[in-house]
């Protein structure tokens, strides 16, 4: 299993390494139309529940995709083909993770942060296993993530440098830290699918 530096490190060499070539620009785009959409429903406590699941797909489809090597830069619309292959079990598995998190946190904060790390390895094992159903998605999640959680959490918080500096860039810089993030994020997933001994039939998208 890699270290978060080195994973970190491999993130930056996916997004070419400078913040302004388009390897990272991009993502940042992608991020970008995510995040409008998102704020556009967000006026009714409906929209971003349905939402929920359809857009961590989408964002998830991006960013494993490149962090294996299997999408262009430029192929956002890999985004769309993730969601119209999955929209219904998408959906569902967001509405149903998120139901469980949040009763988690009304009960104690703590469970509530444990059970969003549990399962937040859902969107990518739904890629790799669409036959499987929203609950068997979230319990296949929480399995991979048993004894990585604590560096998972390491992970996000070796990010708080980088989204300090992208908050006092007029809060535009959290695209770009959201980029590195996610991209991380795919590669850690990839680090223990491969412990795990990987599955047949993973994701792929032709570049």
């Amino acid at each position: 299993m890699l270290s978060n530096y080195e994973i970190r490190k491999r993130a930056r060499e996916n997004l070419g390494g400078d913040i302004f070539k388009a390897q990272w620009l991009y993502p940042v785009l992608v991020l970008f139309i995510i995040s409008a959409i998102s704020a556009a429903v967000g006026f009714t406590w409906v929209g971003p529940i349905v939402l929920a699941g359809i857009l961590g797909l989408a964002s998830a489809g991006y960013f494993l995709g490149r962090a294996r090597g299997k999408v262009d830069h430029k192929n956002i619309e890999v985004t769309i083909d993730c969601v119209r292959n999955d929209l219904t079990g998408s959906m569902i598995t967001g509405i149903l993770a998120n139901l469980i998190i949040a009763l988690g946190s009304i009960l104690f904060v703590v469970p509530g942060i444990i059970l969003s790390y549990a399962y937040s390895m859902i969107y990518f094992v739904r890629l790799d296993n669409p036959t499987l159903g929203a609950w068997e998605a979230i319990k296949e999640s929480e399995r991979l993530m048993k004894g990585h959680k604590m560096q998972y959490f390491q992970l996000q918080v070796s990010f708080i440098g980088w989204m300090i500096v992208g908050a006092c860039c007029l809060g535009l810089g959290s695209l770009w830290v959201s980029a590195y993030m996610n991209t991380a994020n795919a590669i850690f997933y990839d680090e223990i699918l491969a412990q795990d001994g990987g599955y047949h039939n993973e994701y792929s998208q032709d570049i």
